[in-house]
């Protein structure tokens, strides 16, 4: 089973400037793994950014926004997931408005990945420190990202908070 690193910390903090980074110091190939789903031009218009910036730095681009489980990589090398929070709403709500709890499925879907990666790098956000009185949606998917957060920390060889750009160890 290969290595994780967890990446958390706020909106614009640096985790996917630094996770990049760090991903190509790791024995390649490098799989970049987004999990974005594309949902109106501002979105598809990131994506496309996103795509040209790193298309020299990356072996391979793989979306995934749901079914993380049935990801295969093409060889084993070194991931990067981007990023968990995105994950878990594309699997937590669908597209009437209901929702339903996708702990189990994205925990297991990162075993799965990190057994056929070299190194995993996983990013996360730092969610629920925004205060309160959310819809009870909002409320709900806090509280899954919070579990998946500590879960993903348990799981992780290292877990470092972006803090400006700068990464201070956890674990």
């Amino acid at each position: 089973m290969g290595k994780m690193i967890l990446l958390t910390g706020g909106s614009k903090c640096g985790k996917s400037t630094y996770a990049e980074k760090l991903c190509l110091e790791y024995e390649g190939p490098h799989y970049y793994i987004a999990s974005m789903e594309p949902y109106g031009k501002e979105s598809e218009d990131k994506i496309a950014y996103n795509r040209r910036i790193r298309a020299d730095k990356w072996t391979g681009t793989i979306e995934c926004y749901k079914d993380l489980q049935d990801i295969k990589l093409p060889q084993k090398g070194t991931a990067l997931l981007e990023c968990i929070c995105n994950l878990t709403a594309n699997e937590m709500f669908d597209d009437e408005g209901h929702y339903k709890d996708p702990f189990e499925k994205i925990i297991t879907g990162i075993r799965t990945l990190k057994e056929h990666c070299s190194t995993l790098i996983v990013i996360t956000n730092e969610v629920g420190s925004e205060g309160t009185g959310y819809p009870q949606e909002t409320t709900e998917y806090m509280s899954v990202i919070g579990r998946i957060n500590s879960s993903l920390t348990e799981m992780a060889d290292e877990a470092y908070e972006m803090v400006c750009g700068i990464p201070c160890r956890l674990k």
